[in-house]
């Protein structure tokens, strides 16, 4: 089961500001909706059931996110990135692909 902000980023259609927009409580492990601005997030706030018949499309966003995290550390510093294009950018791209490759989103 995907984690309950994935399944509010994929009702809302992206990733909601939890200090300004939505506030959410969880009693145990159970979470509530304690706060949400409808007007800043163009939607009314879901039932737990709408929330829950998004748990595929959630899952796809979390394993995404994973993705791009294990990209972006494995990328390495920008500065370091740039030393190396200068260098060799043939060798760089054929880094960066692998990466991508090895690293696929959904």
């Amino acid at each position: 089961m995907a984690n309950f902000d994935f399944k509010l980023e994929a009702y809302i259609g992206r990733r909601p500001n939890f200090l300004t927009e939505i506030t959410v409580e969880y009693n145990g492990t159970t979470p509530t909706i304690t706060f949400w601005d409808a007007t800043a997030l163009g939607k009314a706030k879901p039932t737990i059931d709408q929330l829950n018949a998004l748990d595929s499309q959630a899952t796809t966003l979390e394993n995404n996110d994973k993705v791009r995290y294990t990209r972006k550390t494995s990328y390495g510093d920008i500065g370091e990135q740039l030393d190396e294009i200068y260098k060799d950018i043939d060798a760089w791209k054929a880094r960066i692909k692998s990466i991508k490759d090895a690293n696929a989103k959904e």
